[in-house]
């Protein structure tokens, strides 16, 4: 996915820095430019233009999602939770800066996702009241009922057997919330129908399962070097993932069973799904 356009937009948002907040400030742009997939701000352009929106009204929108997604990823690593020592290739934000300026650099970028889709150009692009939705959607699908509460069902996981239905919960919130915050943003940004945002509810939860059964696979048949993040660590940490719970060759078939009924849903839709169809299809068959 090549959006310049996207990776320039999501840097401006940044506060000007000084001496005395250099240091927090570094550490948000460190994270936040350090690349990715870009699923999330993806889905949120994607959507917007499927539902008869402008990427350019749904751009801040996009923004604050992947600031979301960073900070989550910047506090993922940090010692207390994952302490993972790579991130895309590339040290993690505690490496460089030291956990407390890690911390408060994940913090940063939270609440800068908040300014940024309640921001002056987002409510002149969009108006406030599809400002504010989408505002409220992020910290919905990001918070204790979203994500961050399938963190803690991660957190507290871990050295134990849980059930897969326990298992589907946990990733239907890490992972799949936030997923589908951004499908459901960029509806919002084109003024959508209620049946067309749960059209794309339910795209995004068969794509957020189907990623992180990939995941799973990746991090028992992939290395290092091609993932970008340590491989093995939930072996090591002794999690029930997909994989330990079903096989390989049973998880490369769910994936896929997934895949097809989150194409489905984009059937609904009016508009051209190419994109968004051959996107499910790539989460699908990603190597890293």
């Amino acid at each position: 996915m090549d959006m310049p356009n996207f990776e320039k937009e999501l840097l401006s948002y940044l506060p000007e820095t000084d001496d005395k907040i250099k240091t927090v400030v570094s550490s948000m742009e460190y994270s936040l430019s350090a690349g990715g997939k870009r699923i999330r701000p993806f889905l949120v352009l994607e959507f917007a233009k499927l539902c008869g929106g402008s990427e350019t009204n749904a751009m801040p929108f996009a923004c604050a999602v992947e600031m979301i997604h960073t900070y989550s990823l910047i506090h993922d690593d940090l010692p207390c939770m994952d302490n993972d020592d790579l991130r895309r290739g590339k040290p993690t934000n505690h490496k460089v800066f030291g956990e407390a300026a890690a911390l408060l650099g994940g913090d940063g970028l939270l609440t800068l996702a908040f300014e940024t889709a309640l921001s002056q150009k987002a409510v002149s692009l969009n108006g406030y009241e599809k400002c504010a939705k989408a505002a409220f959607t992020l910290a919905k699908y990001a918070g204790a009922v979203g994500m961050i509460g399938g963190q803690i069902i991660d957190l507290e996981s871990e050295n134990k057997k849980i059930p897969l239905e326990t298992l589907q919960i946990m990733d239907k919130k890490k992972t799949g919330a936030l997923i589908a915050a951004a499908c459901v943003m960029g509806c919002i940004s084109a003024g959508a129908s209620e049946e067309q945002i749960q059209s794309a509810v339910g795209y995004a939860e068969n794509i957020g399962i189907a990623f992180q059964i990939v995941d799973d696979i990746l991090d028992v048949t992939s290395d290092t070097e091609t993932l970008g993040k340590p491989v093995g660590s939930d072996y090591e940490n002794n999690k029930s993932t997909y994989v330990s719970l079903l096989g390989i060759d049973e998880c490369r078939k769910i994936s896929s069973d997934l895949t097809e009924k989150a194409v489905e849903y984009l059937k609904k839709f009016d508009g051209d799904i190419t994109e968004l169809e051959n996107f499910a299809y790539y989460l699908r068959d990603r190597k890293k």
